[in-house]
């Protein structure tokens, strides 16, 4: 998985385990839980898919995100 190079909104390489922060509100499908602005997820883990990657955030697990609405913090 190491040829794969998953980058965040403004272009920065993202790593196995680096907190992210979102920058846009996503409500989450499945759920009455609405991620804010801003907030941040810590120790993200990296798909096969270039575009997206897995987190635990509040009382989700294995929430899959598209990096799109992610920067590096």
């Amino acid at each position: 998985m190491s040829d794969v190079n998953v980058k965040d909104s403004n272009g920065n390489i993202l790593s196995e385990g680096d907190s992210v922060s979102l920058i846009k509100d996503l409500k989450v499908k499945g759920t009455s839980i609405n991620l804010k602005r801003g907030t941040l997820i810590k120790g993200i883990h990296l798909t096969s898919n270039p575009e997206e990657v897995e987190c635990r955030v509040e009382k989700v697990k294995n929430l899959v995100l598209k990096t799109c609405f992610l920067k590096k913090a």
